[in-house]
């Protein structure tokens, strides 16, 4: 996933820590090690190691590992140049 993932739909499938698992909602932020949802009207800081997300990507559900996006967003989106 080389992409901004800010504004997509994310669900976190699986996580080290139960509090985590099904929380789903809009993307809103995004740093180098987590990942900010709004769920339930309130945004909740996940960590990108430890958890695995489905983001919906127009009609599409993409499954990543957390692990797998642990960079800055500004690089990821700059290596698809």
């Amino acid at each position: 996933m080389k992409q901004e993932f800010i504004g997509l739909e994310a669900e976190v499938t699986a996580s080290s820590h139960q509090g985590y698992v099904s929380l789903k909602g809009r993307v809103v932020d995004e740093t180098k090690n987590t990942i900010v949802i709004v769920h339930d009207g309130k945004e909740k800081v996940v960590p990108k190691p430890g958890n695995e997300f489905l983001f919906t990507y127009g009609n599409e559900k993409i499954a990543v590992n957390g692990s797998e996006i642990q960079h800055r967003p500004e690089d990821r989106i700059k290596k698809t140049r």
